[in-house]
């Protein structure tokens, strides 16, 4: 049997995390024959080119028959930021069909057309969102250890930020250019967990006026089981947090990012009935594990032309587009002066 090749990849831009021509000479160490293409011209030529199987956004070349992934939902040639984080309770309680949710806003009616459009194409080429939270260590471990803590009784969502002109993403044109602002774009990241909501109230602010508003978010949270919780954010804060705190009968599962010897990611802490407390840590690999499989995916979709494979649930569109759900109540519940929103289903 002919050993397979590597699939071939075209990567739109390098963003925020470098210049493009930084990023094509650290992929000539592993890639000698990286080469660069610029403007419409360029895209033209990696839509057309029929090697290249993989690209990192865009319904236009999800249409050429490309798998994509991004790190957010391209609603045509517009961003909506629908990143999101595989929730600890998400296997539980988020099995949902995205037809069941209606959205408020603006992004999520380009959502609409966005996956509207993808439904469309036959056959249809893979997209995925590219989340790392999804794939981080921490996560995916302490996932597994919510049996131990049993029925939930209650969870708590907190993340203080630390966007300011300190930070590359703060002047971000194209986040300030939508409604729900940082709150949208950086919420989704930390909000899938909270999939099993049936209703939502908040209460929305914008103090910060370097930001656009809202810049807080507080938001009551109604379970599926009946239970309750909070979700807080607050995009700028000199203190940032981030944890994830779920009460059970049995136990509580906490997960909080920090770092250890010198390594940034997350502490996973298990506290039991019989008062021991396990502890872990886990360092960032969220990005390379979420390329690792997207790459695994492709590769295995090129071989099987008859579409007869499976993509990794984690990887699919729709991961991101639940995220904006939950987000998209709480932020019309704040337009409206904390009047409690369904998470609608149809």
């Amino acid at each position: 049997m002919a050993s397979q090749q590597p699939p071939r990849i075209a990567i739109l831009g390098a963003g925020i995390f470098e210049s493009a021509t930084s990023a094509v000479e650290i992929a000539k160490k592993f890639f000698p024959d990286v080469e660069c293409k610029w403007g419409d011209s360029g895209l033209d030529e990696i839509i057309q080119d029929a090697s290249i199987i993989g690209v990192d956004m865009s319904l236009r070349l999800l249409k050429a028959g490309k798998h994509v992934t991004g790190s957010r939902i391209h609603a045509f040639d517009c961003d909506v930021a629908t990143c999101g984080f595989t929730g600890l309770l998400q296997s539980t309680y988020s099995n949902y069909d995205l037809s069941n949710y209606c959205f408020a806003n603006e992004a999520g009616t380009e959502l609409e057309r966005a996956i509207s459009s993808y439904a469309s194409i036959n056959p249809a080429p893979i997209w995925a969102v590219a989340e790392n939270y999804r794939f981080e260590p921490a996560f995916v471990e302490g996932k597994k250890l919510m049996a131990e803590i049993g029925d939930i009784i209650n969870i708590h969502v907190i993340i203080e930020g630390s966007m300011n002109n300190s930070n590359p993403y703060y002047s971000s044109s194209w986040r300030r250019g939508f409604d729900g602002g940082f709150i949208l774009d950086m919420g989704v990241h930390f909000i899938s967990g909270l999939r099993m909501v049936s209703s939502v109230s908040a209460v929305t602010s914008h103090v910060d006026s370097t930001l656009p508003g809202p810049d807080h978010v507080s938001s009551t949270i109604q379970l599926e089981n009946g239970s309750s919780g909070v979700f807080v954010m607050v995009v700028s804060s000199r203190t940032p947090k981030v944890i994830w705190r779920i009460v059970g009968l049995k136990g509580t599962l906490q997960v909080e990012r920090g770092s250890k010897d010198g390594k940034h990611g997350y502490t996973v802490l298990l506290y039991t009935a019989d008062e021991q407390v396990k502890s872990w840590f886990y360092p960032f690999s969220g990005v390379t594990e979420e390329l690792k499989t997207f790459f695994s995916d492709i590769s295995l979709a090129n071989l099987k032309k008859d579409g007869n494979y499976q993509v990794e649930p984690r990887l699919s569109y729709l991961e991101g587009a639940r995220d904006v759900a939950v987000l998209d109540a709480m932020l019309e519940s704040g337009k409206k002066q904390g009047v409690p929103v369904q998470v609608n289903r149809f």
